[in-house]
């Protein structure tokens, strides 16, 4: 007996498993019981990340936090290095639930539960634009395509090699998409497939990659729990979404992070990186000066440049706004700015007009929300902001949140509506994309410039 048994650990040695211990573990307890909620996923831009004041951030982490925050859990999130392993820790119920924006499949629905779906995404086939442009799977063959292994991406290929016969491609292990998608963009592969909501974030980043074609599905995103999950957790998930989508707070998540995708041309990216490669170093001890007065990040307040004037101190607009933050008359004597085309006093002056904006946000609205009606404000004027919070109010939308704002701020430049409010006419739709605009120039340079750890300073100096 003791010789049979020392022949199979030696055979169970030799077996290469390496995500796999010889035995399972022990089940982690429900969090009704630990009061813990233990959450895989996994880094990236779309689920997990660390956000501009160096504590986590991301889609799927905000989700995640509301609803441990409705139920009393407290979360410890797991990065888990790939879906392989994802999905072994929650068959060996290591965790009580993934959140890493995956795919509800009907063939992922025979080994795992899927709680809710929260936000629909279409596959599609990205490639480099310095290289051929495939107009369907048929033009994929002879490429290098490339997809991540275990994703649904590799499903969707299997399903059209049948149909397309010659049809190849590479499996990356332990890879997520936005690798597929620099390497993509490096030329070490001619195209990748990605989710939509990938590659919205993503493009702002790869300015040489866009969309050759969708596949037609949508893919529902989901929560993954074991096959068998905890019920009492099951049916509290399934409550969250409810309550979330009903009262509009899974919209507004879903409009932080994708909200202002997409809306900015190649070329307007194309630009912002060569200037943030070589323009920015001049002003960047400015940005950080106006971040150690104020305490805005001072990659917002170079967005805010950016946008205003691509960082030119000298830019001056037909009426008379002048400067690097394009500041009027009005503003730099509240703001004390003496000399608007100093770059210095420009970029000071601006940061804390802007955080004299946030601060008189009424105090139902919260961040970022709170930060991006003030830059609609610094951009059309608090009045005008105030009337577009006036006809969120009567269309049964939420004053205070920006996602129902941007819907009803371009609205004031008819007048049908601006007669009906207090301020009357504005270009509010220019000032929904001056917004947009600037959250998509602070992605970038969240992505690429450092924090900024400023040394305690009076707001007053």
């Amino acid at each position: 007996m003791r010789i049979l048994l020392s022949l199979l650990i030696l055979l169970l040695a030799g077996c290469d498993m390496p995500h796999l211990p010889s035995f399972a573990p022990h089940p982690i307890p429900p969090p009704s019981q630990s009061g813990e909620l233990v959450v895989l996923t996994h880094n990236g831009p779309t689920t997990y990340f660390e956000g501009a004041n160096g504590q986590p951030s991301g889609f799927e982490y905000d989700l995640v936090t509301l609803f441990a925050q409705q139920y009393g859990y407290k979360v410890r999130f797991v990065e888990a290095a790939n879906l392989h392993d994802m999905f072994t820790m929650l068959s060996q119920r290591q965790a009580h639930f993934a959140a890493a924006g995956i795919s509800a499949l009907d063939s992922r629905k025979k080994t795992l539960s899927f709680g809710p779906p929260y936000l629909l995404v279409k596959q599609q086939v990205i490639y480099n634009t310095q290289g051929v442009k495939p107009v369907d799977f048929n033009g994929l063959k002879g490429l290098r395509v490339e997809a991540v292994a275990g994703t649904s991406h590799v499903e969707t290929l299997r399903k059209v090699a049948k149909s397309v016969p010659g049809l190849r491609w590479t499996e990356m292990q332990a890879k997520w998409d936005e690798e597929s998608l620099d390497r993509l963009s490096r030329g070490e592969v001619d195209a990748v497939l990605a989710d939509s909501n990938e590659f919205d974030i993503a493009r702002n980043f790869y300015t040489n990659l866009d969309v050759a074609f969708e596949v037609p599905q949508t893919d529902q995103l989901a929560w993954a729990f074991p096959k068998t999950p905890d019920p009492a957790l099951f049916a509290q998930v399934q409550a969250f979404f409810g309550k979330i989508s009903r009262d509009g707070t899974l919209k507004q998540i879903i409009d932080r992070y994708y909200g202002h995708a997409d809306r900015l041309e190649d070329a307007d990216v194309a630009g912002f990186l060569d200037k943030m490669r070589n323009v920015l170093p001049k002003f960047r001890k400015y940005f950080q000066e106006a971040q150690a007065v104020t305490g805005i990040d001072w990659r917002l307040i170079a967005a805010i440049g950016y946008q205003e004037s691509h960082w030119n101190p000298f830019a001056t607009s037909p009426t008379g706004v002048r400067g690097l933050m394009m500041m009027t008359t009005d503003t730099a004597d509240t703001m004390k700015v003496d000399d608007r085309l100093d770059p210095r006093q420009s970029i000071l002056g601006g940061a804390k007009y802007l955080a004299l904006l946030v601060d008189q946000m009424p105090l139902k609205i919260v961040e970022p929300d709170r930060t991006w009606m003030a830059l609609a404000a610094y951009n059309q004027g608090q009045g005008h902001l105030e009337d577009a919070r006036v006809l969120a109010q009567r269309r049964n939308l939420n004053p205070s949140a920006w996602c129902d704002i941007k819907q009803t701020m371009p609205l004031l430049s008819s007048s049908a509506h601006h007669a009906t409010v207090k301020h009357g006419f504005c270009r509010g739709g220019e000032a929904v994309v001056f917004v947009e605009n600037i959250r998509t120039y602070y992605d970038i340079l969240l992505k690429y410039e450092q924090p900024y750890k400023a040394m305690l300073m009076s707001k007053n100096d």
